[in-house]
């Protein structure tokens, strides 16, 4: 794939919206195709699972029965929304994806850790995202300041205390593909950091060779040689040669040009967000 995949987690209230919005608006400024999803509920079979999973109408749901219907939002959303438009070169902006499912329904409902992110990894095709961006936040500092809460954001401190655990497990195993963010630094100080190492992912991949392949040669194009090509010209072709046709000039298209990483790179330092093309 020759797309971008980059997940904002974190816990309810963290900002994760946000935050998804900054990073979609400079993509937009800088004129990079994008595309911005959600989980659960951004698939035609997701947005049923979202209202069973989240609406407080919904009856007792299992902790398993819970988790296979989130594995199974992912499933269907890699399938349908994430993987065509990371086909397509497009970067994509996932407001969560299979660590939520970990850190939610595996650590915060006390299942087998190991036996949910194999069961995950194994719906998703073992897509993972080539950055995830972690807002860390106190759920006492946010989960409690919620107004009207869904099903889950109800189910009490000492859960979203396991859920924040969770998630800086997940960060702390693979550094190189998380950034962890103080999810109560200013939305700006956030966004600047976020673009500068998404701004640096697209450079690098930029900067990788493509891979060329050799035409291999076509045996029905191969004939052998014939003795008579080589035959001296008859007196009529000889005394006529045949002027070819004269071409048409051809026409010049310029490509638009995108600002590349590193100029986007160079630029955040910028605070107008200016970009010279």
């Amino acid at each position: 794939m020759s797309g971008l995949f980059v997940v904002f987690e974190g816990g309810d209230s963290a900002g994760k919206s946000t935050q998804v919005r900054q990073l979609a608006s400079w993509l937009k400024h800088v004129q990079r195709p994008h595309l911005v999803t959600h989980e659960p509920g951004d698939s035609w079979l997701g947005g049923e699972i979202r209202r069973l999973v989240l609406s407080t109408d919904s009856g007792d749901i299992s902790a398993r029965a819970e988790c296979l219907l989130y594995i199974a939002d992912k499933a269907q959303h890699v399938v349908e929304v994430v993987k065509p438009a990371l086909e397509r070169g497009e970067v994509v902006i996932c407001d969560r994806y299979v660590d939520s499912t970990i850190a939610y329904q595996a650590v915060g409902r006390s299942l087998p850790a190991d036996d949910v992110e194999t069961i995950a990894r194994w719906a998703t095709q073992s897509l993972r995202p080539d950055l995830t961006v972690l807002l860390d936040v106190d759920p006492t500092q946010a989960v409690s300041r919620i107004a009207e809460k869904d099903r889950i954001e109800s189910a009490g401190e000492d859960f979203h205390r396991r859920v924040r655990q969770g998630f800086l497990r997940l960060a702390e195993r693979d550094p190189e593909h998380y950034l962890v963010l103080p999810a109560r630094d200013t939305v700006d100080s956030i966004a600047r950091r976020v673009r500068l190492r998404v701004a640096q992912l697209l450079e690098a991949a930029e900067a990788e060779p493509s891979p060329t392949t050799a035409a291999e040669p076509n045996p029905t194009t191969a004939a052998e040689p014939n003795p008579t090509a080589a035959a001296e010209p008859s007196p009529a072709t000889a005394t006529e040669p045949v002027e070819p046709p004269e071409e048409a000039p051809e026409t010049v298209v310029e490509p638009t040009r995108f600002p590349t990483p590193t100029e986007l790179a160079r630029k955040l330092s910028d605070p107008s967000g200016t970009v010279e093309t």
